[in-house]
């Protein structure tokens, strides 16, 4: 019997053919991942591309120009033509004169010792951190030197809070170029504020002003005032370079001033225990109507306040933020009470007076609008600030004429608080979270502004030039959140970026 052949084996044309479909499925699919991962990879390369900043450019050209409802005028700043502009080197302080106070500071990259005796890595101006303490009179001619020993990325000094002339605000690729090391800058101005400032580094300012190339200056006042600088170096909370409590004497019933800077990246909550005080200025402005308190006071990041207290029998104490310092009578223990829950609000403290502006007749209205959002900044993915929901550098340039009265909402649903910086002019807030301050004309230079608040503030346009307006949580700024307010005509010869490595933040 024969063998059963069984089935007969497809033949290689049926088997090519029936393979058809399966390539036809296969190549479909390739095509469709392929498709898809083009879709996804296009945007992302083309974000990537787009928020590449350039190595060198003009701070006077980035982003996009605002007017705030304002006219466009004077040909200059920002992607206009130069003919009849003004240059922020010609917005200089007095070139000649004597100075009253004059003052050579050498920036050195070296371990710093703290006044406690511990040491840290860091910088120092004329070997100590925090820098010398420079005193004026109101009135005075200032000339300060600044020479770079050994730091390396270079340095300037910007008077943070004074409102100096423009060439004198020390903004690397803003105001100037960074001093390199070898070389020096002179900076002239006429101290015409009384109150309580700071200075430093305005090169690569999230880095060497945490590690220390800061100093304080005071304008006016009595040398008896005490002046207590906070500032944290390498986790440790410091006054004046000193970790924990120190102490001075000071005679029962003396009548102190005591000024208190917050050189660090956040609020600090500072004030008197032992008696109370009255807060009799904040960011170098006198307060009206000043009324006794015991209750901490909230300063911001870059911001200061200045305390009156008399001293009674049993003396007081400076807390902030876990370091202090005793003001009290010789062989006294000053008190050990801990700082009240409770917090002084400006919006309401002290009794009203005339701004000498009128808000209602602003000639310019800006939004700053503080956000945050993924994507890419410098072609590096990550979560980042935004400013009107740009993010940087194509951010708003907020330009004005001068004499224009300016009105601004600051509004921070960033997640996080901010204390918003404007260089070169004090504002005065008019309300937050639309509730009008009804208390002490409140002008500041450093303003906290919290996650889901809004501020109204008002300023005037007095003083030409290109300044900075960010965020003095320096890493913040470093990170984007900054832009600038620019007077129509501005231009600046100088770069971010560049020959000169200028690096503000």
């Amino acid at each position: 019997m024969a063998d059963d052949p069984g089935p007969e084996s497809p033949s290689a044309a049926e088997l090519a053919a029936g393979d058809r479909p399966r390539r036809k499925s296969r190549v479909r699919n390739r095509l469709v991942a392929l498709g898809v991962t083009l879709a996804v990879l296009v945007p992302l390369a083309y974000l990537w591309a787009t928020s590449l900043v350039p190595d060198e450019y003009s701070a006077a050209e980035m982003g996009y120009a605002d007017h705030g409802g304002g006219p466009v005028s004077a040909p200059g700043g920002h992607h206009g033509g130069h003919h009849g502009a003004r240059s922020v080197t010609e917005l200089a302080g007095p070139a000649n004169g004597v100075p009253d106070v004059t003052a050579t500071l050498v920036a050195r990259k070296q371990k710093v010792t703290l006044a406690s005796g511990e040491t840290v890595d860091g910088y120092t101006l004329n070997g100590t951190s925090p820098g010398p303490l420079i005193r004026a009179d109101v009135g005075d001619l200032v000339q300060v030197t600044l020479v770079n020993e050994s730091v390396a990325d270079g340095a300037t000094l910007h008077w943070h809070g004074i409102d100096v002339p423009n060439a004198e605000d020390g903004v690397a690729g803003v105001t100037q170029d960074a001093v390199p090391v070898g070389g020096k800058h002179v900076y002239r101005f006429v101290a015409d504020e009384p109150g309580t400032y700071w200075y430093h580094s305005h090169q690569v300012s999230s880095e060497q002003v945490r590690n220390g190339l800061f100093g304080t200056i005071v304008i006016g006042g009595s040398p008896k005032d005490v002046v207590a600088a906070i500032h944290t170096y390498d986790g440790r909370r410091t006054l004046n370079g000193r970790t924990g409590s120190a102490r001075q004497d000071v005679a029962a019933g003396t009548l102190l001033r005591v000024r208190v800077i917050n050189t660090d990246n956040a609020l600090v909550r500072v004030g008197l225990v032992g008696a109370p005080y009255r807060v009799v200025a904040v960011d170098g402005r006198e307060l009206n109507g000043p009324t006794p308190v015991t209750d901490a006071f909230p300063l911001a990041a870059g911001a200061r306040a200045d305390f009156e207290v008399t001293v009674p029998a049993g003396g007081v104490r400076l807390e902030a933020g876990g370091v202090s310092l005793g003001l009290a009578p010789a062989g006294m223990d000053p008190p050990g009470d801990a700082l009240p829950s409770g917090t002084v609000d400006l919006l309401s403290y002290g009794t009203p007076a005339p701004l000498g502006l009128d808000p209602k007749a602003a000639d310019r209205s800006f939004e700053y609008r503080i956000g945050r959002r993924p994507g890419f900044l410098d072609g590096v993915p990550g979560l980042w600030w935004t400013i009107n929901g740009h993010k940087f550098p194509d951010v708003p340039m907020f330009m004005v004429a001068e004499g224009d009265v300016v009105r601004m909402t600051i509004s921070n649903t960033s997640g996080q608080a901010h204390p918003m910086h404007l260089h070169g002019h004090h504002a005065v807030v008019l309300s937050r979270n639309g509730t009008p301050s009804t208390g002490t004309p409140w002008w500041v230079d450093t303003l906290e502004v919290g996650d889901d608040e809004t501020y109204e503030i008002a300023f005037l346009a007095d003083n030409p030039g290109l300044w900075m307006d960010h965020c003095h949580n320096l890493p913040h700024a470093s990170e984007g959140l900054m832009t600038h307010l620019m007077y129509e005509g501005t231009t600046t010869p100088f770069k971010i970026g560049g020959h000169a490595e200028n690096e503000p933040e």
